[in-house]
C-alpha cells in the first residue's frame, strides 16, 4: 500500500505551495466555501426565480435538490479519483467545470435549462469537495490538523449560513441571475491561487481497477430515493394520483403502480447491491469505491449519521423558510436574506470558538451541545411562527440555531476523520462529504414533501374559516400549493376578485405558516436523531481514548 505524499519540484525539495500550507488551506476552503454557499444561495432567491421563469414546487425543490442529488451520486468516485489522479488536477478540473454551470444557469430562461445547468454545477463541486478535504488531511499533522479541520467546519457552517443574504442582497440589487454569475470571478481568482500555492497530492491504492459498477449503483440509489421523495407527494406513493410529466416522458393516471413507488424499490435494491458489491470487490483485492473498513471505527459510522442528520434539518430549514417570509410575511427577498443571516452570526461566532470549547467538553461532546442548541432553536421556530410573527422573534431563534450549527459542524470533521488512515482519506472525506450531501438532497426534499401535504390540508381549512366560495378556494389552494406559496406575492400585487380579498390573502398566509410550523417539526425530528447519533460518537470517542491510554501505558 502506498502512502500519501506530496510531490517535490526537485529531488530533496519542497515546492513553494508545500511550504506555504496555512495559504494552501485559505484557498482550499475558499473553493469549499464557494460550493456550499452555492447550496444555500439559491434558496432565498427562489420566489423570485419561481415567478419569473414559472416554476412549480416540484421544479423548486430540484433546483435545490438536484445540486445535492448529483453531489451525492458522484463524490466517492471523485473522491477515489483525486486519490489516484491527483488532488490539485481535480481541485482545478471541478472549478473550471463548476464556473460552466454556473454560467448556464445564470441564463436559464426555463426549469429544464436551470435544473440541467445546477447538474453541470454539482459535477464540478463534485470534483471539488473530496480533492480539498483530502488535500488538508495530508498537508497537516497533529494539533494543526485539528486547527485546520475546525476552519474547514467553521467554512462550512459560516458558508451554509451567509448563503440566503448573499442572495438577498445580489437579488435585490442585481438579478436573480447573479447569485450564479458570481461565481465566475471567484472562481477565475481561486484558479490562479490554486495553481500556485496547492500541493499536488495523491493517495495510496487499495486494489487493481476502477469500481465503475459501483458508481452507477450508488448514483441510480440516491437519484432514485430523492425523486421519489420529491415527487411521491404529488405523483402518489403506491397509485398514481395524477400523470406524471418528466422533459417529454409521461407516466399515465390509470397506470397500475406510481413511478414515485417504483423509484423507492429501485433505490432500496441499488443501495443493497451497492454495500454487497463493494464487499466482493474488496474480498476480491479489487478497488472499492466505498472503504466499509472505515466503517469499522465507531467514531467514523456515528459521526457520519450525526452529520447525516445536521444537514437534513439544516437544508430543511433553508429550503422552507424564505418561502414563509417572502409569500406568507411579504419580506423583501433582502430583508429575508438579511433575517436568515441571523444563522451566520451564530455560526461564525461558535464555529470560531469551538476549538476552544472542545479542549474542555471533547469534539463529541461539543458536537452534542451543537446538535442540543440546533434542536431547540428549531422547536421555538416552530412554536412561535405565524402570519403575525415578529421578524425579530424569528431572527433570535435563528441566532441561537446558528450557534448550535457552528459547534456542531466545526467538530464533527476532525472526529469523523480521526481514525482514519491518510492514504485513503481521499475516501474518507468523500465518504463524509457524500454522507452532507445526501442529507441536504434528503432535507430538501424531505421538507418539501411534507410543506406540500400539508398545504393540502392547511389551506382549505384557513379558505373555509374565512368563508370564501368553495370553487374559488380550491383553485386558490392548489395554485398556492404548486407555487410554493408564490400566488399569495401575487394576490396581494393583483387582489383576488369575488370574495373579500384581504381576508383571502390572510387565509392563505395563515395557511402557508400552519404548513412551515409542520415543516420546521420534521426538521427538528431529524435533529433529535442527530443528537442521538452525537450522544453515541461521544461514547464511541471516550471508549477509544481510554483504550489508547490503556495501550500507551
Amino acid at each position: 500500500m502506498t502512502t500519501d505524499k506530496t510531490r517535490n519540484t526537485a529531488p530533496g525539495a519542497v515546492p513553494r505551495s508545500a511550504a506555504h500550507p496555512w495559504a494552501a488551506l485559505g484557498i482550499l476552503a475558499a473553493g469549499l466555501g464557494l460550493v456550499v454557499l452555492d447550496g444555500t444561495i439559491v434558496g432565498v432567491a427562489l420566489p423570485t426565480i419561481i415567478a419569473d421563469i414559472r416554476l412549480d414546487l416540484g421544479d423548486a425543490q430540484w433546483v435545490n435538490s438536484l445540486y445535492a442529488v448529483v453531489l451525492a451520486a458522484l463524490l466517492l468516485s471523485t473522491g477515489s479519483l483525486a486519490d489516484r489522479w491527483g488532488r490539485k488536477k481535480m481541485f482545478i478540473a471541478g472549478l473550471l467545470v463548476f464556473m460552466g454551470g454556473s454560467l448556464l444557469a445564470a441564463n436559464a430562461d426555463a426549469a429544464g435549462s436551470l435544473i440541467s445547468a445546477r447538474a453541470l454545477q454539482a459535477v464540478g463541486a463534485a470534483s471539488i469537495m473530496p480533492s480539498t478535504l483530502s488535500t488538508v488531511n495530508s498537508l497537516f499533522q497533529g494539533k494543526q490538523r485539528a486547527a485546520a479541520f475546525g476552519v474547514w467546519g467553521a467554512v462550512i457552517s459560516g458558508a451554509a449560513a451567509i448563503g440566503p443574504l448573499a442572495g438577498g442582497l445580489l437579488t435585490e440589487y442585481a438579478s436573480w441571475h447573479w447569485i450564479f454569475l458570481v461565481n465566475l470571478p471567484l472562481g477565475a481568482v481561486l484558479l490562479v491561487l490554486g495553481l500556485l500555492f496547492v500541493p499536488e497530492t495523491k493517495g495510496g491504492t487499495t486494489g487493481r481497477g476502477v469500481d465503475v459498477d459501483g458508481a452507477l449503483l450508488s448514483a441510480l440509489g440516491m437519484g432514485a430515493l430523492v425523486f421519489a421523495i420529491i415527487e411521491g407527494p404529488d405523483a402518489g406513493w403506491i397509485t398514481p394520483t395524477k400523470e406524471l410529466k418528466i422533459g417529454s416522458f409521461t407516466w399515465p393516471a390509470d397506470a397500475a403502480v406510481s413511478l414515485p413507488g417504483i423509484a423507492l424499490l429501485v433505490s432500496a435494491a441499488a443501495i443493497t447491491l451497492f454495500i454487497f458489491w463493494e464487499r466482493h470487490r474488496a474480498r476480491n483485492g479489487r478497488a472499492a469505491l466505498l472503504e466499509l473498513r472505515l466503517f469499522e471505527h465507531k467514531t467514523f459510522t456515528w459521526g457520519n449519521l450525526t452529520a447525516a442528520s445536521v444537514a437534513i434539518g439544516e437544508f430543511a430549514l433553508l429550503f422552507v423558510l424564505p418561502l414563509f417570509l417572502v409569500n406568507a410575511l411579504g419580506l423583501s427577498v433582502l430583508h429575508t436574506g438579511f433575517i436568515l443571516a441571523a444563522m451566520a452570526l451564530g455560526a461564525f461566532f461558535s464555529g470560531a470558538s469551538a476549538r476552544h470549547l472542545a479542549a474542555v467538553l471533547s469534539p463529541a461532546g461539543t458536537v452534542l451541545l451543537g446538535l442540543g442548541l440546533e434542536t431547540a432553536g428549531v422547536l421555538v421556530l416552530a412554536l412561535v411562527l405565524s402570519a403575525g410573527v415578529s421578524v425579530w422573534a424569528v431572527a433570535v431563534t435563528l441566532v441561537v440555531y446558528g450557534l448550535g450549527l457552528g459547534l456542531a459542524s466545526a467538530q464533527l470533521t476532525g472526529t469523523v476523520l480521526a481514525e482514519v488512515p491518510v492514504q485513503i482519506s481521499g475516501q474518507g472525506s468523500a465518504t463524509q462529504s457524500t454522507v452532507r450531501q445526501i442529507g441536504s438532497a434528503l432535507g430538501t426534499a424531505i421538507s418539501g414533501a411534507v410543506l406540500s401535504a400539508a398545504l393540502a390540508i392547511t389551506l382549505p381549512s384557513r379558505l373555509d374559516d374565512a368563508l370564501v366560495p368553495a370553487a374559488q378556494a380550491s383553485q386558490l389552494a392548489e395554485a398556492t400549493r404548486q407555487s410554493a406559496g408564490t400566488t399569495i406575492t401575487q394576490l396581494r400585487v393583483q387582489p383576488p376578485g369575488g370574495h373579500d380579498a384581504a381576508s383571502t390573502i390572510d387565509a392563505l398566509s395563515a395557511g402557508f405558516s400552519d404548513a412551515t410550523r409542520l415543516s420546521m417539526l420534521a426538521a427538528a425530528f431529524f435533529l433529535l436523531l442527530g443528537a442521538v447519533g452525537a450522544w453515541r460518537l461521544l461514547s464511541a470517542q471516550r471508549t477509544a481514548n481510554r483504550l489508547a491510554a490503556e495501550s500507551g501505558s
